[in-house]
């Protein structure tokens, strides 16, 4: 079978497998740019640019082209780092990098122009924001990895880019609206893939399926495909479904889509849910967050997954749509085990739900072996209310030190009614550093994730003595 794909302006048909991902597909066609670098989304030479639905236009937004399947962009649209530029007719990203020495051996150059040309077209950079003349958010290269070059001249190619010129092809394409999602049924002998328009569709193909593998940003489901070669017999993508599109802001609850992308969540949140604000920054990369779901990360039920503390804190819970109806399960009793959940054969995460108001002391800890881009040993975010120098309200979620996540109630009981004062923190910080049952394995001993819960309270107390001084 052959999909639809807009490839740097030009309509194109392609062959695909149901596995089939789109680094491969733009490699076979000579579109050589795109280098298979980690496979798994971590370094960014594979990086590419999409086009997706902005009010009435278009948001330039670069992604992992390994990690992406070719099914799931049907009738998409795609540029790639030969889009953007010829020898003859460079790009701006494309020559700045070339006249301030942001290149070397180039492997990972493509993908650093796909970041920052996605930047570039970013409809609200302003300058002076992130502390940049041309408002440039160094961030948006987060993902893009080089070793050889060094960073200090790419940097400076990204600051040196100007607003886009007003003849500019790409920067005009942003005024017309994105490819509408198009129904897909490919069957092959090696498998199924399905992405239907709307949720009535999905429900009936996963009661068909009953054991169908459901994909929505591919960032988890890729890496299966490409390091350990899953292939699942069918596949089911829900990111087309608007019932998990929807962004509501009650009197009571905030409603986010399960299949909302997280740089989507982002935008869209700003400042509204300071935890979320802390947490996003800290999640994978932009590249990842450009496509990576809610409803996947806490589908995946992974115990090192970085959105579940930080929602357990919230006491956010999820909404799940099945054959017999909708039903609402608190986040807190959503995991049952490793990997598991409460979520029944046949049964989508469709929105996840934020009761109001939110406690306004809060924090999101993140503690890995670097800074940005990596996975958590141990995660641990706090919402807490004081009133008087009380503890009238403390919620904390932990993730990296059960087969679960999981809320710390012994020490959230210990803090509650407590003066919020160094001495209740310390005697705190002891029973949350018994809370879970941690392992060792190659990113942290079960001693150091012990150690690293209990200081990380005394952190959050610390911080927010400084910051109640600064004010």
């Amino acid at each position: 079978m052959t999909i639809r794909l807009t490839i740097n302006g030009a309509a194109t048909q392609l062959p695909a497998g149901p596995h089939t991902t789109l680094l491969s597909a733009l490699r076979s066609r000579g579109l050589t740019g795109c280098k298979e670098g980690c496979a798994e989304g971590e370094c960014g030479a594979c990086a590419v640019l999409v086009a997706r639905a902005e009010q009435d236009g278009t948001r330039w937004e670069s992604v992992n082209a390994c990690l992406a399947l070719l099914p799931a962009l049907d009738g998409g649209e795609v540029v790639t780092a030969e889009g953007l530029g010829t020898p003859g007719n460079l790009h701006p990203a494309q020559y700045e990098l070339a006249v301030r020495g942001g290149s070397q051996c180039g492997y990972c150059t493509p993908g650093f122009v796909c970041s920052m040309a996605a930047e570039y077209y970013r409809p609200d950079r302003t300058p002076g924001d992130h502390g940049a003349a041309n408002g440039f958010d160094l961030h948006a290269l987060s993902g893009n990895l080089c070793r050889c070059t060094g960073y200090r001249p790419i940097a400076d190619a990204a600051y040196a880019l100007g607003p886009s010129a007003q003849n500019d092809p790409l920067g005009l394409r942003r005024l017309q609206p994105a490819p509408a999602p198009q129904a897909t049924a490919l069957q092959a002998p090696e498998g199924a893939f399905f992405r239907p328009v709307n949720l009535p569709g999905a429900l009936a193909l996963l009661a068909a399926h009953p054991g169908a593998t459901i994909l929505a940003g591919g960032t988890d489901l890729g890496v299966e495909v490409n390091l350990r070669h899953a292939r699942p017999p069918v596949t089911v993508a829900v990111d087309a479904l608007p019932e998990l599109r929807v962004f509501e802001v009650g009197s009571d609850s905030l409603l986010l889509g399960a299949g909302l992308t997280l740089s989507d969540l982002e935008r869209r949140l700003g400042d509204r849910v300071p935890l979320l604000a802390q947490w996003f920054p800290q999640f994978a990369s932009r590249l990842i967050r450009n496509s990576a779901t809610l409803g996947g990360n806490l589908g995946t039920a992974s115990p090192i997954g970085d959105s579940p503390p930080a929602l357990l804190a919230l006491e956010a819970s999820v909404q799940l749509a099945g054959p017999e109806g909708g039903r609402e399960v608190p986040l807190a009793d959503f995991f049952t085990g490793y990997r598991q959940t409460r979520r029944q054969p046949g049964e989508l995460i469709t929105v996840v739900r934020i009761p109001l108001p939110l406690s306004p002391l809060v924090a999101f800890h993140k503690v890995a072996k670097r800074r940005f881009d990596d996975i958590s040993s141990v995660a641990v975010s706090y919402a807490l209310k004081v009133e008087a120098g009380v503890i009238t309200r403390a919620r904390i979620g932990l993730g990296g030190v059960a087969a679960t996540p999981l809320r710390a109630y012994e020490t959230e009981a210990a803090l509650e009614g407590q003066p919020w004062t160094e001495e209740t923190v310390r005697r705190a910080a002891r029973t949350l550093g018994g809370a879970g049952t941690p392992l060792s394995d190659h990113r942290a001993s079960a001693a150091y994730r012990a150690a690293m819960l209990e200081q990380s309270l005394l952190k959050f107390f610390f911080e927010s003595q400084e910051a109640a001084h600064d004010r």
